[in-house]
């Protein structure tokens, strides 16, 4: 069985990859959350390519379901990127946009290991309502321990 067929030119890939960066982009812009992470899950696989796309997403004038996502993609870079997708999250924080803020302290937050809680959250305001508290179940142990004190 012959495989080889017909080779393809350097300039034939460079134009599949390049006609693939930019579909990634179109769906790293879209409204839909999970279409935009999975774009951005892709093109964090794509190396200086990848980082360059969700640096400028990331930085850019652009939805916020797309910034969030372009923070997943750098968290979600391997390898030698890794440190670099690091550096471009921790500059981040300083960025005059907040969605831009925000993004990076949790994809921060969520590299480190720290689960971030939000402000407003049930857990950090106390509701007033005392907790109600499980009734043990009563052994045999405790029967009798309850009958001898109370013959007693």
């Amino acid at each position: 069985m012959n495989l080889e067929g017909k080779r393809s030119s350097g300039r034939e890939i460079d134009e599949a990859s390049i006609k693939l960066l930019k579909q990634l982009t179109q769906k790293l812009c879209s409204n839909d959350i999970s279409t935009a992470r999975l774009a951005a899950f892709n093109l964090s696989w794509m190396q200086e390519d990848g980082l360059a796309i969700l640096t400028k997403i990331l930085y850019g004038n652009f939805p916020r379901t797309a910034k969030k996502a372009a923070a997943y993609g750098l968290r979600s870079m391997k390898g030698r990127m890794k440190k670099m997708a690091t550096e471009v999250l921790e500059k981040g924080l300083k960025h005059r946009d907040r969605t831009t803020r925000a993004a990076c302290v949790k994809a921060l937050s969520l590299m480190r290991g720290v689960i971030p809680t939000k402000s407003g959250s049930r857990e950090n305001r106390s509701s007033g309502k005392t907790q109600i508290q499980g009734i043990q179940k009563r052994t045999k142990s405790n029967v009798e321990r309850n009958s001898e004190s109370s013959s007693k």
